[in-house]
């Protein structure tokens, strides 16, 4: 066993929030207003594979409307019956939602509680209530701040400003906001009309169908921290209202029920008949019960285990709304019962892991359900499902990313597999078939071989991981200690492994792969074999590492094994040093490759004692230099900690000014480029500082409100992992590197944009659509600028030049784009703060002519070749300058010449393909002063046939240039494209990759632009005879082209 250097500490179990921790100096902080760099967002680029949902509802008759509440992405709504799902609380809240409900009277009113109901390892807490009156378009908060978890709302169905609430209340500890709520204003005030004890909430309610003064609620003790769950307890029961909440019966000792204690209850009445009503409950002889005389007495009816297996993650019954004998209940298969409950038929949704159901009342064919892949809909009782491969709701832990161009990211998503998403494509947008399943399960920390990506080490819970090579689809056991413990608690594992442990490749040694227990492992044959190379690095008290569930149902998933290694990561700049921390609080570190271990836990006045180590992130600058993000989240407590060491943790700083005191943080990331600048992500958002960590502002952008769990710093990219809304990206921080008091003092300034890749992304016919698939990386020069003093009467010009200062194209918030000419500037639109421009590294393409119809031609000029290139911005006749680069896609073998060669041909090309369109220009404007003089010479015949035999002339050559006939998309499918489409097509065909003409292209633009120039000859003689001749007959007719006789 290698030697262990521990450093003393307090040994405090449990601490109470640590709000006034040691002092944090305000000394020389620095920060820049957001409006410096607003220009930046954040880019959705999924994957669109729906994460838990809790909570759903419908609105009757209207077959298309329904409603989703999502673990971790807020509220969703559909209006095209699940085809499509769009969220409706951005902007006003987010994060975990735990009830929806809709009011039958006036559809437009709904009511949101914050705080999931599935209450499992990762759950994320709520905020209270919110009220929308116009379907989701705007929302108000309407209190129950406190209550944390909202298992049900129900509201009268003719008067919605009646409303019931049921609130589980704090999962990690003890408070009042539980128990049933009551309002009779709509929200303005409330009443609590049931409440047990500070320990038990409501997990279930229930208006009576045909008497809403008659109302079911359930209580339920239920709790959790870091290393146990326990649902269940002598105030879980069953109570009844006869007076609309006034006052309650308890009936859990009614005949037939079972005895206690009992965990979670579900509840249902019959809308058929109210007297018949149905109970789940946990209980050591529980089961599904029945009365049918309105709660007086009770049987048993189904003790079936596939029912009621895990019972506090499910739980949940409903009564058909047209069929008194129909049932169904919430499970991994949902049971679907038509005999009153004696017998079901289990069946699934397309994902699994069922959690709400909605039935239509005046349909009971039409329902949508909520299980662990989000929402779908059906319209036949079941039989058939919407898809949830249209939800961005993904749950994701950890980050990884691997070493190919583009780069993809992996992360295991919550309640489905691990995945490798392309962080960009050569479409024009992310959708399912760029990514896959990779190794390891859903709570996997992932680390592709940096010798070869095609192989993906995996982990998932109890320490199982795996080796999969996506070249030949075969995947290898690399468990640590391939002992299953499934059932048991970690005391009886040989290592003890999180539930999400982590594993990584050392940044030094290819060969090297660590996976983390409670010792820190290495492998260095691909999992052959494993060396223990740490000392136990956590607490390992007892009582963190027994057996979880309560006192009714065990649970030992993996979710609540505790005391274990939750952090790996090794120093950027020294290579014998490895840092770890623990699930249960501490910090360890060696500087010798694991021979020797320093505990360097901050000390239990800055750090409680089980606070969660989440992150560690070296510093790229300076040795013995890092970054620690904790959480204690799990016992309670909502405070960020985030810590500082330079010294190798023999001493800390706290860094948390400006973060609010209840956004518990999760991560912290340094920056690659500029030293001082730290990104922080917390349970509700995310965080920037500019000088160290002394200071930190919102770094929220057009982020949505959700949970941050891990980023990564990748290249010129911040990388986001979210718990409910998949995965983010900002894709250009060259703007945060370049901020300064300059840049803030200035008028205006233009930043320097980061190196540009020339690459491959194609179009469709359509713009993508959002709700449907992910954003793709912008196909072009990212180009920031701030406008610090903007107006709107100010002239704003932005110009891309050629290194030495030829102008490739113009913008201007002046200009009107000219479809028509390209060449001209383009619109700019601009306003005052940070603003950004994509360039598509295109010249201008071809000119064109009004009602002009292409085929297969669209009109894109070259791009320009690798290499430098400027920029101009100009605010008042005022300029400022920046240089750069554009360079080829690495995977690409060309040169520097095939490019130049690609772009010399194609400016050729494009060029041709103006002068075509010019001459149909010069024509139409020609046949247009023939259209007039026709008209003043009606009488002169002599006249009218000389301008029909020069319209006849015109309009051959014209049609040898042009096919006047096609005026619609498919028109030149009936009539054959001419010389300037032909030519137009050879544009476009030519580019469809970076590559120098072929042989036979430049043989085909030889003849074609030698029968354009046969054919522009022909129209320079005609114009020059024919004009000559009929100016010269006008002038000798006397005939006056414009007339002042009235």
């Amino acid at each position: 066993m290698k030697k262990l250097h521990f450093t003393i500490l307090i040994a405090i179990f449990c601490l109470p929030p640590f709000q006034n921790l040691s002092a944090q100096s305000k000394k020389h902080t620095v920060s820049y207003t957001e409006t410096l760099y607003n220009g930046m967002e954040y880019r959705p680029i999924g994957p669109f594979r729906g994460g838990r949902a809790g909570t759903v509802a419908g609105v009757a008759n209207n077959n298309n409307l329904y409603y989703m509440g999502t673990a971790g992405g807020g509220v969703w709504k559909t209006t095209d019956a699940g085809n499509s799902w769009q969220c409706i609380s951005d902007g006003y809240f987010g994060g975990s939602i735990g009830a929806i409900a809709v009011s039958e009277s006036d559809p437009n009113i709904i009511y949101v509680g914050e705080g999931e109901q599935t209450l499992r390892g990762n759950v994320s807490s709520g905020k209270g209530l919110w009220k929308s009156m116009d379907a989701g378009e705007t929302w108000k908060f309407i209190g129950l701040k406190d209550s944390e978890h909202i298992s049900r709302i129900r509201i009268h169905p003719k008067n919605p400003d009646l409303v019931y609430v049921a609130a589980i209340g704090n999962l990690w500890k003890p408070n009042e906001t539980r128990g049933v709520f009551r309002s009779k204003d709509g929200g303005d005030n409330w009443e609590k009309v049931l409440y047990v004890s500070d320990k038990a909430g409501s997990g279930d309610l229930i208006l009576d169908p045909n008497n809403s003064r008659i109302i079911y609620a359930t209580t339920w003790e239920m709790k959790r921290n870091g290393y146990r769950m326990d649902s269940g307890g002598p105030d879980s029961k069953l109570f009844k209202s006869t007076d609309g909440g006034d006052t309650w019966n308890d009936i859990s000792t009614k005949s037939g029920l079972p005895g206690f204690p009992w965990g979670i209850v579900g509840i249902t009445v019959s809308p058929v008949d109210s007297n018949r009503i149905w109970a789940l409950i946990e209980a050591e002889n529980g089961g599904l019960f029945r009365s049918d005389d309105a709660g007086a007495t009770w049987e048993k009816i189904n003790e079936n285990r596939a029912l009621r297996q895990r019972a506090w993650y499910y739980t949940r019954i409903y009564a058909d709304t047209e069929n008194i004998d129909k049932l169904y209940i919430m499970n991994v298969s949902y049971g679907v019962s038509t005999d009153g409950g004696k017998t079901f038929t289990l069946k699934n949704a397309p994902h699994g892991d069922h959690h709400d159901l909605w039935i239509d009342p005046n349909n009971n064919n039409r329902m949508v359900i909520a299980d662990d892949g989000g929402a779908q809909i059906s319209n036949d009782g079941g039989n058939n499902w919407t898809s949830y491969y249209n939800q961005p709701t993904a749950q994701f832990y950890r980050i990884a990313t691997d070493s190919i161009f583009p780069y993809r990211i992996y992360g295991a998503q919550q309640d489905n597999t691990a995945i490798r998403i392309s962080h960009r494509t050569s479409s024009e947008s992310i959708t399912e078939r760029d990514w896959e399943p990779t190794a390891g399960g859903e709570s996997a920390h992932l680390a592709p071989d940096p010798k070869n990506n095609q192989i993906v080490y995996g982990g998932t819970y109890k320490g199982y991981m795996n080796r999969l090579d996506h070249a030949t689809g075969q995947a290898r056991s690399t468990n640590v200690w391939p002992d299953n413990p499934a059932g048991s608690g970690a005391e009886i594992m040989k290592y003890r492994f999180n539930w999400n442990y982590p594993v990584s490749f050392s940044r030094h040694d290819s060969n090297k792969l660590y996976a983390g227990s409670n010792f820190l492992h290495v492998t260095t044959d691909e999992g052959q074999s494993w060396k223990t190379i740490s000392p136990d690095l956590t607490r390992s008290i007892p009582e963190t590492i027994e057996s979880s569930g309560g006192p009714i149902t065990q649970d030992n998933t993996g979710a609540e094994f505790y005391s274990n290694i939750f952090v790996i990561s090794e120093s950027i700049l020294e290579k014998s040093v490895i840092w770890t921390g623990s699930d249960d609080g501490l910090i360890h570190v060696t500087k010798d490759n694991g021979s020797t271990w320093t505990n360097v836990t901050p000390p239990a006045t800055m750090s409680p004692k089980l606070n969660m180590i989440n992150s560690i992130d070296p510093s790229p600058f300076h040795k013995g230099t890092v970054y620690v993000a904790a959480t204690a989240y799990k016992f309670g407590d909502y405070t960020p900690y985030l810590y500082k060491t330079d010294n190798y943790g023999e001493s800390w700083t706290l860094i948390t000014n400006g973060i609010k005191d209840n956004y518990y943080t999760r991560v912290i990331r340094t920056d690659l480029v500029r030293e001082g600048l730290l990104y922080a992500g917390t349970e509700w958002g995310m965080y920037i500082s500019f000088d160290d960590g002394k200071s930190w502002a919102p770094f929220q952008l057009n982020l949505p409100i959700t949970a941050i769990r891990d980023l990564q710093v990748r290249d010129n990219d911040l990388i986001v992992a979210t718990h409910g809304r998949s995965f983010w990206i900002i894709d250009d921080l060259t703007p945060l590197h370049q901020l300064s008091p300059e840049v803030a003092n200035s008028d205006f300034y233009l930043y320097k944009p980061g190196i540009s890749y020339r690459m491959h992304q194609s179009g469709g016919w359509s713009e993508p659509d959002p709700k449907l698939v992910g954003k793709n990386h912008p196909d072009g020069v990212i180009i920031n600028y701030v406008l610090n003093k903007y107006q709107e009467s100010d002239s704003v010009q932005l110009d891309i030049l050629q290194k030495d200062g030829s102008l490739i194209q113009s913008f201007s918030n002046n200009a009107k784009s000219d479809k028509l000419n390209p060449s001209e500037a383009k619109s700019l639109k601009v306003k005052a703060g940070g603003n950004k421009l994509v360039w598509d590294m295109r010249y201008p393409g071809f000119k064109t002519f009004e009602g002009m119809i292409f085929y297969s031609s669209p009109n894109e000029g070259p791009k320009v070749t690798p290499g430098t290139y400027q920029l101009k911005l100009t605010v008042n006749g005022t300029s400022k300058e920046q240089e750069f680069k554009i360079i080829k896609d690495p995977r690409l073998p060309n040169t520097q010449s095939d490019y130049q060669e690609q772009f010399d041909f194609l400016i050729a090309v494009r060029d041709q393909v103006s002068k075509a369109n010019e001459a149909i220009i010069k024509i139409r404007s020609i046949q247009k002063d023939l259209k007039y003089l026709k008209e003043k010479t009606k009488d002169n015949d002599a006249i009218q046939q000389l301008v029909s035999d020069y319209e006849t002339e015109l309009s051959i050559i014209e049609n040898n240039i042009h096919m006047t006939k096609n005026q619609s998309r498919q028109d030149p499918l009936n009539y054959g494209i001419r010389i300037n489409n032909r030519i137009a097509f050879l544009l476009a065909d030519s580019q469809r990759g970076d590559f120098a003409p072929t042989q036979q292209a430049k043989q085909f633009f030889k003849e074609i632009t030698d029968e354009l120039n046969v054919e522009l000859k022909n129209l320079s003689h005609l114009i020059d005879k024919q004009t000559e001749i009929v100016n010269s007959k006008v002038k000798l007719e006397d005939i006056k082209m414009i007339s002042s006789e009235q």
